[in-house]
């Protein structure tokens, strides 16, 4: 079912733009709210007048949202996450994690406002692109980071193998050689006793 926004709605979009919702969802909240209005020819060219009355509106969220895309705009937020042995996270950053971030630093921001454009799977510094208004992008940074706990813990353990592999080597040559001269004596024993 198609309806005309008159008001923003969070996760649905700004006023003025047509969207195509569940029946339901249009007669159950949209509606009877009085922020949606069906989208008929009617309504149409009702919301064609009203369109004057409404474009103040749209400016004021238009500028708000460019004050936020200031603010937003090369912000750089550091998260700290566990990595596999093999360079991977574990799990992947989502633009609802993305979400509750920036609203630790006081940005509102819906998760589907925030586009994560290739998966983010290992560390490293990626550029997120932010959909605050219709023609309102911002970009921000994010680099992921090893949890240095981990990285901590990582170092030592790699160390330690290290260090087995260092005397590793020696052992196995020391026992080799203890049994390659236990087979010589061996075998100059077998020489001796066929002599006799």
């Amino acid at each position: 079912m198609k309806v005309i926004l008159t008001e923003k709605v969070k996760s649905l979009g700004n006023i003025g733009e047509i969207i195509n919702v569940s029946p339901g969802y249009a007669r159950n909240y949209l509606l009877p709210k009085n922020v949606a209005v069906v989208a008929d020819e009617g309504n149409k060219k009702v919301f064609e007048n009203q369109k004057r009355a409404l474009a103040k509106k749209v400016s004021e969220q238009k500028a708000a949202a460019e004050i936020v895309k200031n603010k937003l705009n090369g912000l750089e937020i550091t998260l700290i996450k566990k990595v596999g042995s093999n360079g991977k996270l574990f799990g992947t950053v989502t633009n609802l994690e993305l979400a509750k971030e920036l609203e630790s630093r006081e940005f509102e921001l819906e998760r589907r406002q925030i586009i994560i454009e290739n998966p983010i799977k290992s560390t490293g510094e990626f550029t997120i692109k932010a959909k605050l208004f219709t023609e309102v992008e911002a970009e921000f940074k994010v680099k992921v980071i090893m949890d240095p706990v981990q990285a901590e813990e990582l170092k030592k353990k790699q160390e330690a193998a290290a260090k087995k592999k260092k005397a590793a080597p020696k052992v196995e040559a020391t026992e080799e050689g203890e049994a390659g001269s236990a087979e010589g004596e061996a075998t100059e024993t077998t020489e001796e006793t066929s002599a006799e």
